[in-house]
């Protein structure tokens, strides 16, 4: 039988610098451990089951969730960023507990319609504390989700609070807020995350961009990185459809990188002598990262899909649409807040009525914010 303490001693096999259960700065109320499970593990299990997680099955990720049931959703993300960050921790020799809770949390924070639900929320907020969805993401964990009698939130363990409120890529700006705000670099399991996240929406968005027909398979030609990995899948496979061999480059793509940042990182390492967690925090810069000849073929690709994805016109109605429904939504709700449910209004009593209406919005499924804006602005839809 495999107890916890197990769990932990066997902990000791995994890298010294490695975050281990038993040296966590624990949880803000104060639990009993359980018997069968370490803190993360058991982290991971309370974030699966919380409702935020459950919604961002119908949270956008490039495309609307109604355009189509291929496309990936925040959800479908979610999981492809747990199975690299894992991937990588365990060659690592992390704690691959630690980084699957981080991974399933890091998107808890996202508005409807991505990007450009947060950017809506940020600016109505701008004068009340603005709208940050790392900061949200730690809201959602600490107190919006409601399920134990005994505290508010998840009461999750203070590292994988720290990997939601750092958490740092192309699109994300972390602002450390107390008591996460120590000057140094974050533990490696959430840098894993964070270039995880990376390798999956490059190429899970390029993956989808080919398949919505946004993107033309012939306009990557003169990017580096997919001519390469093109032309050896056929020179492999010279006889394969072209769905399969689409996802065959988008798989090589993912190993490369994979690849690379595992081979760079142990050079990292080896480089700066990393002994131990407290080291690493000492570091100046991060541990867990891409080789610079990478870096230069990685530059090429992200261009392009900012270009031809990003800002495609079609992405950009749809964005633009989904700023107007968000801004909609919020300034209906403010001017009249006896239209919030009554569970959502009863937090007006003790908290400012612009952050309640930003949890709430923030919260809605795609679906559930289209909802709501037709039964506030169609005539004859039924409120």
């Amino acid at each position: 039988m495999l107890k916890r303490r197990d769990i932990e001693k066997g902990e000791e096999l995994l890298a010294p610098y490695a975050q281990k259960s038993k040296s966590s700065k624990g949880r803000a109320y104060k639990e009993a451990e359980h018997g069968y499970r370490s803190c993360y593990q058991r982290d991971r299990d309370r974030i699966i089951y919380s409702t935020a997680f459950r919604r961002l099955e119908y949270k956008t990720q490039v495309f609307v969730n109604h355009e189509g049931d291929y496309y990936r959703t925040r959800l479908t993300h979610t999981l492809e960023v747990a199975q690299i960050a894992k991937s990588i921790a365990r060659a690592l020799r992390l704690n691959e507990d630690l980084v699957e809770a981080i991974a399933l949390a890091h998107d808890l924070g996202h508005t409807p319609f991505g990007h450009s639900g947060e950017d809506a929320l940020h600016e109505l907020m701008k004068d009340y504390g603005g709208f940050d969805h790392n900061a949200h993401g730690l809201r959602v964990v600490d107190l919006l989700e409601e399920r134990y009698p005994d505290f508010p939130g998840l009461n999750l363990s203070y590292e994988v609070r720290e990997g939601i409120i750092k958490h740092s890529t192309t699109f994300d700006y972390p602002r450390p807020c107390a008591p996460f705000d120590e000057v140094g670099s974050p533990l490696l399991e959430i840098q894993v995350v964070d270039i995880a996240d990376e390798i999956a929406y490059d190429n899970h968005d390029l993956d989808d961009g080919i398949t919505s027909g946004l993107i033309r398979e012939e306009d990557l030609k003169n990017i580096r990185l997919w001519s390469e990995k093109n032309r050896m899948i056929r020179k492999s496979y010279p006889h394969i459809n072209d769905e399969i061999r689409k996802y065959q480059i988008i798989r090589a793509l993912i190993n490369h990188q994979v690849t690379d940042v595992i081979n760079h990182t142990e050079a990292n390492i080896k480089k700066f002598k990393v002994h131990s967690v407290q080291q690493v925090a000492k570091l100046p810069e991060r541990m867990v990262a891409f080789s610079r000849p990478l870096e230069s073929l990685r530059k090429p690709m992200r261009d392009f899909m900012m270009q031809n994805l990003y800002q495609h016109y079609r992405v950009v109605r749809m964005s633009n649409k989904a700023y107007r429904f968000i801004t909609s939504l919020f300034k209906v709700y403010l001017d009249k807040t006896e239209q919030l449910p009554p569970n959502t209004q009863k937090r007006l009593n003790k908290e400012d009525k612009h952050r309640v209406i930003c949890d709430y919005i923030a919260g809605m499924t795609d679906r559930y914010a289209l909802d709501e804006y037709k039964k506030f602005f169609e005539p004859y839809e039924r409120v």
